[in-house]
């Protein structure tokens, strides 16, 4: 028989009888023209591919295994995958007549193996009380690799895509039907995972083949992949490291593909790190990050990665190291895709201002070098269906960066205008928070003898006159400290003590330069600190919810070091802040159901400006003159991600009843301790604090530390998550 008429017989024959039909020998005199694909295979009635909607099939998971009609359905699904197999396989030697010889045959002989698999199937899904065609099947695999334009995209596509996932899913099963006692299935899995070694292997062979010789397998094989195919599709439930090194693939291969990761249907959503909201809507499109703080910023830009789940995008200037990632995959982390933005375009850092006693916001800590829109990366995700937009904060750089993906975002019923605004600006302001703080508090103080009065509470002035006014008035009460911030936070500059006698020339000038820049300022008292916390809410189309409580250690100077959660800070005020208090057990439920009076008194106001996302409430308990406690609960409202909100997110990862920390290490600390670079300080701590895991079936981390963002690569801080049976002591 002829090559080119049994690949016609195998394409476009109605039974499966004749489709699965092999000749004992082959020649391949007469290939004929290139065929043109048809829209189909040919196929009987009942395997005739269902209408293409989006949904994902169904696929039954392990505990439901034990059923046979369970199992039958599994078998199903891969009795359509092996059939497609040989049809794609029969459509490769249809068009390409004029491929190697050596190639045809390898195609031949594979296809010829899938033929037996098909088979084997169809007997197994029997036994189980299922006939093939039964159930609905799917043409994905048809749609993705019929539209081929050379034996390359063959073999990329299904030889080094499906039948490589396969290699992922056929030991899988085969270990999962052996753990039910159905021996007889797991060895025909183990048959076919043996067979997809030798099948991905030929296809990796001509791939080496027909690449580009400058490139890496791992960069020739992404950019041969075409939508809506990704490395995504080549992988399965777990990766196969042993039988993709029996196929032959490089470890940079194996580990680039092992920290891949884009979306397999889910829409997306879109994650960018961009806290430097506050600096553009204080000083538009003049704003300029320090030359430390961009430093920060690109150290952190790979944090939303732990606030987003697998199949969502975090834009990023630089991709992570696969060795980065790896260890955070290891620690058992999902990974996003990463979509690098250059940075082309992005104005020089100014140098630090010196001269300003600054008090840095703990929740404002970081800035970002601004965004600019335009690029070929946000091009292309324009062309993709995206869940929702989350950067880090909703402001004018946000807003123009993103804009080009607007319309593509479907997750979400959101005009574009309704993204950021005017109103929502107001959010960010020290002044609103504070005015916010003032109509609870007029409210609840009778009430709550334990809250700070409207004397604590800061007020808005924009002039020099106004200050002097607003600070004599508060030293006339008793507070001789005095702290006096920007309305709108920039870090680093943003605020001034002023706990001299008398107010410094250099004091004055900076208030004068404030003012002559149009800033308004807020001034409070200095209130002696006993400890700081924040609640993380998200604000949502159904009203606002409460995402977890985070404790706060900072400074003498008020200044960040890091926060942590306990073991019920989804629920809870941290038990340091309730134990702070003359009669712990009475104030914690008199704290959450005052907190439960603020979350509704702002959710009306977030509705009236139309906010969603999430939001940051900033609080501290301070120790009054005669020694009592007092509590002001709100300090600001950041309505962005925060290092809380982070947190909370990180501790999903933990075992139950644990207790996390979230601190950033910088080099004046890295020198402190007696380590010369981030690697070093690194690999000091993975050997103390190792990470110890507990739970099934999927282990959680119970103890130990993780870097959050690549020791190799950080600059000026590095990011560092610590889990412990036991609440941590950090000291300031």
């Amino acid at each position: 028989m002829e090559l080119r008429e049994f690949a016609e017989q195998v394409l476009f024959a109605t039974s499966l009888e004749e489709k699965l039909r092999a000749p004992d020998s082959i020649t391949d005199e007469r290939p004929g023209a290139a065929l043109i694909t048809p829209a189909t295979p040919g196929r009987p009635d009942n395997l005739s591919f269902k209408p293409h909607t989006g949904a994902k099939s169904e696929f039954p998971g392990l505990h439901q295994l034990e059923k046979p009609s369970e199992r039958g359905k599994l078998l199903h699904f891969f009795g359509n995958h092996e059939l497609l197999a040989t049809e794609l396989m029969a459509l490769v030697l249809l068009k390409f007549p004029d491929a190697p010889a050596a190639f045809r045959q390898g195609v031949f002989r594979t296809l010829k193996d899938e033929q037996e698999h098909t088979r084997l199937y169809i007997e197994r899904m029997k036994s189980c009380g299922i006939a093939f065609g039964e159930l609905p099947v799917s043409g994905y695999f048809w749609r993705c690799v019929s539209p081929m334009e050379h034996p390359i995209d063959y073999v990329s596509s299904l030889c080094l895509t499906f039948e490589q996932a396969n290699l992922d899913f056929a030991g899988h099963f085969a270990k999962s039907f052996a753990t039910i006692g159905d021996n007889e299935t797991s060895n025909l899995l183990e048959k076919i995972y043996r067979d997809e070694i030798g099948h991905v292997a030929y296809g990796l062979k001509w791939f080496r083949r027909w690449k580009n010789p400058n490139e890496s397998d791992w960069e020739a094989f992404c950019r041969t992949l075409k939508f809506p195919l990704s490395p995504q599709r080549a992988k399965g439930l777990s990766l196969n490291v042993e039988g993709r090194r029996a196929a032959g693939f490089d470890p940079q291969f194996i580990a680039e593909i092992n920290v891949y990761s884009q979306s397999r249907g889910r829409t997306p959503s879109v994650f960018i790190f961009n806290p430097f909201a506050e600096g553009r809507i204080a000083e538009g499109k003049t704003f300029n990050p320090t030359k430390h703080q961009a430093q920060l910023a690109r150290d952190l830009e790979n944090l939303p990665q732990f606030l987003c789940r697998q199949d969502d995008i975090v834009l990023v200037k630089q991709k992570p190291s696969v060795e980065f990632l790896s260890r955070i995959k290891s620690a058992g982390f999902p990974l996003p895709e990463f979509v690098e933005l250059p940075e082309r375009g992005c104005p020089r850092p100014q140098q630090q201002t010196v001269g300003t006693t600054a008090l840095v916001s703990s929740q404002n800590l970081i800035n970002a070098t601004p965004l600019r829109p335009g690029t070929g990366a946000l091009q292309s995700l324009a062309t993709r269906k995206l869940g929702s937009l989350r950067p880090w904060a909703w402001g004018p750089d946000s807003f123009e960066l993103l804009k080009p993906v607007f319309a593509s975002v479907t997750g979400e019923k959101r005009a574009d205008e309704k993204r950021f605004n005017p109103e929502m600006a107001q959010l960010y302001s020290k002044t609103w928070s504070a005015n916010f703080l003032r109509r609870i508090i007029s409210s609840k103080l009778r009430e709550h003898v334990w809250l700070c009065t409207e004397n604590e509470i800061g007020v808005a002035v924009n002039s020099v006159e106004e200050t002097l006014a607003a600070i004599a008035k508060i030293r006339a009460r008793g507070h001789h400290k005095i702290v006096v911030k920007e309305a709108f936070g920039v870090a680093g500059s943003n605020a001034m003590r002023l706990f001299e006698p008398e107010i410094l020339p250099t004091q004055l000038r900076w208030l004068e330069n404030k003012f002559a820049h149009k800033r308004e300022l807020v001034v409070e008292p200095w209130l002696e600190r006993e400890l700081d916390f924040s609640v993380q809410l998200e604000m949502t189309t159904q009203g606002l919810k409460l995402c977890g409580y985070t404790g706060l250690h900072c400074d003498a100077r008020g200044q960040f070091v890091a926060n942590f959660a306990e073991s019920h800070h989804h629920k809870r005020i941290p038990a340091k802040i309730v134990s702070l208090f003359a009669e712990p057990k009475d104030i914690s439920n008199q704290l959450l159901e005052f907190y439960g009076e603020v979350f509704s008194a702002l959710e009306t106001e977030l509705r009236e400006v139309d906010f969603i996302g999430p939001i940051g409430i900033d609080a501290f308990v301070y120790r009054t003159e005669n020694g009592s406690m007092k509590l002001k609960p709100i300090v600001e409202i950041n309505p962005r991600y925060t290092m809380g909100r982070a947190l909370v997110e990180l501790m999903r990862q933990t075992f139950q009843n644990s207790f996390g920390s979230f601190r950033l290490v910088n080099a004046a600390q890295l020198r402190a301790e007696g380590f010369e670079n981030f690697p070093a300080y690194a690999r000091a701590l993975a050997e103390k604090f190792p990470l110890q895991f507990e739970g099934e079936p999927l282990p959680r981390i119970r103890e130990g530390a993780l870097c959050l963002n690549d020791p190799a690569t950080a600059q000026a801080c590095l990011a560092v998550f610590q889990v412990s049976r036991r609440a941590p002591e950090i000291h300031a």
